[in-house]
C-alpha cells in the first residue's frame, strides 16, 4: 500500500490539497485548515498538488502578515491594460498643461524692453556701479529674459533626444519618478524589475516623447498637433475620469484620525483583516468605485464561506461601515454605499451558562497556580519566564477581577501599588490598550496576595510581567500574544468547556458572582471597565474603597495548598 501523500486529502473518491492552519491564526482565518479540490482523477491531483499548495501556503503566508499589521502596507491591486492607458493620457496631458504654464511665464518683447530701458535709466541716473559683478548680474537677467524661449527651447529638444536614445536602449530611468508616483497614488502593484513596470515606464516614455513633440510644434506657431503614437489616446471613459480613492490609505487615515481620539490604539488589526478580505473580494482597491450592490454580495460570499452571522455583523461589516461613514463625512467620497448594508445576527442557541461553573473554575485555578512548564535540556526549547508566569498568574488575576486576559497580560511591575489596607492593580492603557479607553484600578482579591503575586512582582524587573516587549510600541501585540498563548495551553489541557471562550469566561462568571452575592452591578461594570447602563451612573466616582468591598465579597476558591 502506498504511503500517504502529504498535503493531499482523499474524501469519497476525490482528491483534495489541503494545508494546516496554524492554531494562532485559525480565529483570523475562521477555519482549521485550507482546502482546494483537485478533482477525481489520481495522476491529474498529483499534478496539480504542488501549485495548490503553494497557493494555500501562500494564503496563510497573508493571514500571518496581516496579524501582524504589516499587509496593509503592502497592499495594491494588480495593473491593467486601463491602467496603462490612463497613465499614459495622464502623463501626456500632464506635460501639455506644464507647457502652457512655462509659456506663460515667457517675457514679451516689450516686457524686455522696458526692463533694458530701466536698468540704463539706472547707469545714467547713478553712474555704473563699483562692484563689476553688479554689472555682470544686470546683464545675466537682461539675458535670460531675451532667451527665455530659446533656452526653454534647447532644454526640451535636449530631453526629447535623451528619452528616444533611453527608449531604443532600453532605459527607463528617466521616468522612475513618474512611474513611483503613478502607482502610490492609484495604489497600483508593479514592483521593480517586474515586466508589468518595464511596460508602463516605456509607455509612460512614448507619452513624454508625443508630447515634448507637440510642444516643438508650438515653437513654429501649430497649436493643432495630435499625437502620432497610437498608444496616445483619451480612455474611453473622458478627461473627466476622478482619481481613485485607494481603500489603503482611506483605512489607515480613518484609523490615524479615531486613534486620536484614543480609539483604536491596537491598530485595528482585527477591521485590517475585513479590508483585506473585502478587496480580494473586488478585484480592486479603489474606494470610489465600491457600490451598494458590491458590499451586498460580498456580505453574501462571506456567508457562503460559513462566517457566522454575529463575524459578519461585528466585524467584516461593522469595519467597512465605519471607514465609508467617515470618508463620506469628511468629503473623501461622495456617497455612503454602505449606510444600508446590514446583516442580522441570528440569534445563538445557547446549551449552558456563558462562564465557567464553580468546579470548572477550580479545575482551571488548580492546574494554573501549579504549573510547571516541561524541563528540557535544549535552551532554544524552554519556556520563556514571562509565558510561564502568565499561566501561573492570569487566569487567578481574571477571575478575581473578571478582567479581559489581554488586559492583564499587559501589566507592568509600576502598575502594582499597595493603597491603605489593599493591594492594586492599574490596568493602564500606557501598558498597551485598554477597550474603554481610560484606566481603572482593580484592588487585588486576598487569596491572589496570600498565594504569593506580590513576591512575585516584587522579584521582578521594572517593565512588563507577562511578556518580553522592550518598547511600549511592542507592549500591545506581545500582550495579546501571552494572551494567545495562555488560551491555547487551556484548550490543549481540556480546560476550557465547549461553548465558554478562555477569556471571557471569567468575565460572565464575575458578573454572574457579584448577581449572586447581591453586589452593585455599577461597581461590578467599574471593575471589569463597562460603561455604565443609564445616563445616571455618569455622576459620581467608583472609588477603590467601594470597587474593594465588592472583590472581598467573592469567597476564596478551594485550592490545594490554600485556605
Amino acid at each position: 500500500m502506498a504511503g500517504q501523500v502529504k498535503n493531499l486529502k482523499v474524501k469519497d473518491g476525490r482528491f483534495y490539497a489541503r494545508v494546516s492552519v496554524p492554531a494562532h491564526l485559525r480565529k483570523a482565518v475562521g477555519k482549521t485548515e485550507l482546502v482546494v479540490p483537485l478533482g477525481g482523477d489520481r495522476r491529474v491531483a498529483m499534478k496539480l498538488l504542488p501549485a495548490s499548495v503553494a497557493t494555500l501556503q501562500r494564503q496563510i503566508a497573508a493571514a500571518e502578515a496581516t496579524t501582524s499589521g504589516k499587509q496593509l502596507d503592502d497592499l495594491r491591486a494588480p495593473i491593467t491594460l486601463q491602467d496603462y492607458g490612463r497613465a499614459v493620457w495622464s502623463r501626456y496631458q500632464a506635460m501639455l498643461d506644464a507647457d502652457n504654464a512655462t509659456r506663460a511665464t515667457y517675457p514679451s518683447a516689450e516686457t524686455v524692453a522696458a526692463k533694458q530701458s530701466e536698468v540704463v535709466r539706472r547707469f545714467q541716473r547713478e553712474g555704473l556701479p563699483v562692484d563689476p559683478l553688479a554689472v555682470l548680474n544686470e546683464s545675466l537677467d537682461l539675458s535670460v529674459m531675451q532667451r527665455a524661449r530659446d533656452v526653454d527651447q534647447v532644454t526640451r529638444q535636449a530631453k526629447l533626444a535623451a528619452l528616444r536614445e533611453d527608449l531604443a536602449a532600453d532605459r527607463t530611468h528617466l521616468v522612475e519618478h513618474e512611474v513611483d508616483e503613478f502607482l502610490h497614488r492609484h495604489a497600483l502593484a508593479a514592483p521593480n524589475g517586474s515586466a508589468e513596470r518595464a511596460v508602463l515606464a516605456k509607455q509612460i516614455m512614448r507619452a513624454e516623447i508625443e508630447a515634448l513633440e507637440r510642444s516643438l510644434e508650438r515653437d513654429r506657431g501649430d497649436y493643432g498637433g495630435v499625437p502620432a503614437d497610437p498608444i496616445i489616446k483619451q480612455p474611453a471613459t473622458g478627461p473627466e475620469i476622478l482619481d481613485p480613492v485607494p481603500v489603503k490609505k482611506l483605512f489607515k487615515d480613518y484609523i490615524l484620525a479615531r486613534q486620536a481620539l484614543g480609539k483604536h490604539k491596537d491598530g485595528a488589526g482585527g477591521w485590517e483583516a475585513a479590508i483585506l478580505h473585502l478587496i480580494k473580494f473586488l478585484g480592486h482597491a479603489d474606494a470610489r468605485r465600491i457600490t451598494k450592490r458590491n458590499l451586498l454580495d460580498w456580505r453574501d460570499a462571506l456567508m457562503a464561506e460559513g462566517k457566522s452571522t454575529k463575524t459578519i455583523a461585528n466585524k467584516y461589516l461593522a469595519a467597512v461601515r465605519a471607514m465609508l461613514r467617515w470618508a463620506f463625512e469628511n468629503d473623501r467620497l461622495p456617497t455612503n454605499e454602505a449606510e444600508a448594508v446590514r446583516q442580522q445576527v441570528a440569534k445563538a442557541q445557547r446549551v449552558r451558562e456563558r462562564g465557567y461553573t464553580t468546579p470548572e473554575a477550580v479545575a482551571v485555578l488548580k492546574a494554573s497556580t501549579s504549573y510547571q512548564p516541561k524541563l528540557t535540556d535544549n535552551p532554544a526549547n524552554r519556556e520563556s519566564a514571562h509565558i510561564t508566569a502568565a499561566k501561573r498568574w492570569l487566569p487567578i488575576l481574571c477571575a478575581f477581577t473578571g478582567a479581559r486576559v489581554a488586559e492583564m497580560a499587559q501589566l507592568r511591575k509600576e502598575d502594582v501599588r499597595q493603597e491603605g489596607d489593599h493591594w492594586v492593580v492599574r490596568i493602564n492603557p500606557d501598558a498597551g490598550s485598554v477597550k474603554a479607553g481610560g484606566y481603572r484600578d482593580v484592588p487585588l482579591h486576598r487569596q491572589i496576595v496570600a498565594l504569593g503575586f506580590i513576591r512575585f512582582v516584587d522579584d521582578a524587573k521594572p517593565g512588563p510581567l507577562f511578556h518580553a516587549a522592550k518598547t511600549p510600541a511592542r507592549y500591545l501585540a506581545s500582550a495579546r500574544g501571552t494572551a494567545g498563548r495562555l488560551s491555547q495551553w487551556l484548550q490543549e489541557s481540556k480546560l476550557v468547556p465547549e461553548s465558554v471562550q478562555p477569556s471571557h469566561g471569567w468575565r460572565h462568571r464575575f458578573k454572574t458572582q457579584a448577581r449572586e452575592l447581591g453586589l452593585s452591578d455599577r461597581i461590578a461594570d467599574a471593575i471589569q471597565g463597562h460603561a455604565g447602563r443609564t445616563a445616571a451612573d455618569d455622576y459620581g466616582d467608583v472609588s477603590v474603597i467601594a470597587r474593594a468591598r465588592v472583590i472581598d465579597a467573592l469567597p476564596d476558591y478551594q485550592l490545594d495548598g490554600t485556605s
